[in-house]
């Protein structure tokens, strides 16, 4: 047990004290508004995703539990998020279920590939959708009142015409822009998790067509000795009845 995987650890074990919070009124027993404590956790969670891997490879303590278990806790903290800001209908489902189906696809895939004896880097576009999320999720709990959208219509441009036109900004207004920005944020998300899976998908299918040729040129080649091993064998044995008659 290193520091990184002890963050990745402690990333774990944020997740069900997060999704109580989102969940629960239990943040009034500290005299802390929902939100705020939601985003503090969530952050906090995410903060150790970008440190356990920075520190893992500063201090040389890059090891297999660690790589296992990072992108589990990514996972399991994103997952856990969504799920809970649908529960509380503050984001809609469907973008929610092709998030995390999307998650699974890849994990799926990773897990094939190392079957195969081959690794599928992540690339910046996943790196992209990872920052994506954590920008998409905080909005929407910020957006908050009580663990519940604000409203079910938020039209951005009327907020920030109102904004601009008295030149004050109160909670409520505050709480409506993020919640409508982290709405349209979805759509990022949606767009590079799709994206991203395509790209893993066309990784992972250049790898199995190249180990597949290599495959193929190595059974014709072991065809072509053996074709070539028999045709001698016939030769030689021709041969010798020749010499005999």
């Amino acid at each position: 047990m290193n520091l990184p995987n002890t963050l990745t650890i402690t990333r774990i074990f944020l997740v069900p004290i997060l999704v109580v919070v989102l969940l629960t009124n239990v943040a009034s027993k500290f005299g802390v508004p929902q939100q705020i404590l939601g985003v503090s956790l969530f952050l906090a969670a995410a903060l150790t995703d970008l440190l356990d891997g920075f520190l893992a490879r500063r201090r040389g303590e890059v090891t297999t539990l660690g790589t296992l278990l990072d992108p589990i806790a990514d996972k399991l903290l994103i997952s856990a998020a969504f799920i809970s800001l649908v529960e509380t209908h503050v984001a809609p489902a469907w973008a929610v279920v092709i998030i995390i189906a999307r998650e699974f696809a890849v994990s799926g895939l990773r897990s094939i590939a190392a079957a195969e004896g081959f690794a599928i880097a992540a690339s910046k576009m996943g790196k992209l959708k990872m920052a994506t999320q954590v920008v998409a999720i905080t909005l929407l709990i910020l957006g908050t009142v009580n663990g519940a959208p604000p409203s079910d219509n938020v039209n951005l441009s009327d907020v920030l015409r109102e904004v601009a036109k008295t030149k004050d900004l109160n909670i409520d207004q505050f709480r409506l822009l993020c919640y409508g920005a982290g709405r349209a944020m979805l759509w990022i998300v949606v767009f590079s998790s799709l994206y991203s899976m395509y790209g893993y998908f066309r990784k992972f299918y250049g790898k199995v067509r190249d180990r597949f040729e290599v495959r193929e040129k190595r059974r014709l080649r072991e065809l072509m000795k053996r074709k070539k091993k028999e045709k001698n064998l016939v030769n030689d044995s021709l041969t010798i009845e020749e010499k005999n008659i």
